[in-house]
């Protein structure tokens, strides 16, 4: 037995260290997973404010318009577009879609009327055809920016009102449900496009066929390719968590040994679907559009670039039973709502089940050449 383990530890050690000359192996389980993040990262960031591209046209000389011009300016709501000094300019710009919206003070705006102890005033709101529903919101933001001034003048009665009640419970971003994803999407390169990758090529070379005249058993030379898998998916992971954390403000709220375990589990199970078609296949023509036929519909149905719970309710029931989705549900689960283990049964044993069943068909199909 201590021999077995040892034989282990030897090929951990030969599988770790060609997967470090390989630099092309290090881009696609590091640095492309990476790139994806940045680039969802930047669509679905934890920003989530909303803000119009608008030009203002002040053509009052009044205090109360330098004023509101000035305060609106400060608004994060409204990005201003300085460069515009006409109605003119900010027209030909909204045509081109740079602008949302202008909004016009005219001339007579913040004057005090005959007979009337305040300011008034009536400002215009342009937008074009194709721009109409940025430029009605423009028209209630500003109503809703009015009747805070007009409360100051005139006092009216409100018969009806309503009251917004803050919950104490934290809804999840829109990256908190991307970034789960993308760890998963960094699983699945991992786990089936590595030794998709990598056993016909050592087939075709025959270091296969010379290992397997030697005392080594599959069941070894499984052990070692999972035990290195998990080190480097931790690593690629724990990489991705680094980035989100640092550029992104991801707050992990859940345990990181229970987060850490989970993660490992999800690797392994998604390991065996590449290494059944990896030990299959003769060579790469063989397996290529078998892993594509596997790998890209469990992608799209698990979670892996947009939540799961935009999907119809029945297609949200079958991918439930996807190998992919209860791993990228699980580490939401713990890692961004804090849920631990025992929260996350359901998923480990859908896992568990897949695990089994995966590997059997592994050992069963695995071929030396």
């Amino acid at each position: 037995m201590q021999k077995s383990f040892y034989t282990i530890w030897i090929f951990t050690l030969l599988n770790t260290k060609r997967f470090f000359r390989d630099r092309l192996a290090i881009f696609f389980t590091i640095l492309f997973p990476l790139i994806f993040l940045f680039v969802f990262g930047g669509i679905f960031s934890n920003d989530n404010s909303i803000s119009f591209r608008v030009a203002l046209v002040n053509q009052s000389d009044s205090q109360f318009a330098k004023d509101f011009a000035r305060d609106l300016s400060k608004q994060k709501v409204f990005e201003i577009d300085k460069d515009v000094a006409s109605l003119d300019q900010a027209t030909e710009k909204m045509s081109r879609s740079q602008l949302d919206g202008t909004i016009v003070l005219p001339s007579d705006f913040g004057d005090i009327q005959e007979g009337q102890q305040f300011p008034s005033g009536k400002a215009e709101v342009h937008f074009t055809q194709n721009n109409e529903q940025a430029g009605r919101t423009l028209v209630s933001l500003l109503q809703a920016q009015f009747e805070g001034i007009n409360n100051k003048f005139v006092q009216a009665p409100t018969p009806f009102v309503v009251e917004g009640k803050q919950s104490n419970q934290k809804g999840l971003s829109q990256f908190d449900y991307t970034f789960s994803g993308l760890l998963g999407f960094a699983i699945i390169g991992l786990g089936i496009f590595g030794p998709v990758n990598v056993f016909p090529e050592l087939k075709k070379q025959g270091i296969l066929r010379r290992l397997h005249t030697t005392p080594l058993r599959v069941w070894q030379y499984f052990v070692s390719t999972v035990i290195t898998q998990v080190i480097l998916g931790l690593i690629s992971v724990g990489i991705m968590f680094a980035v989100a954390m640092a550029v992104f403000d991801l707050s992990i709220v859940g345990n990181w040994l229970e987060l850490t375990l989970f993660i490992s589990l999800g690797i392994i199970t998604i390991l065996g679907i590449g290494l059944a078609l990896g030990g299959w296949a003769k060579n790469e023509r063989q397996v290529a559009p078998l892993a594509n036929i596997i790998v890209f519909p469990m992608m799209f149905l698990s979670g892996t670039f947009f939540p799961r719970f935009l999907m119809p309710e029945w297609l949200q029931n079958v991918s439930n039973f996807i190998p992919l989705a209860p791993v990228i549900d699980g580490i939401r689960l713990i890692a961004t709502e804090g849920k631990g283990l025992i929260d996350v049964a359901p998923q480990i044993g859908i896992l568990g089940v897949w695990l089994i069943v995966i590997y059997a068909i592994a050992f069963r199909v695995f071929r030396w050449e």
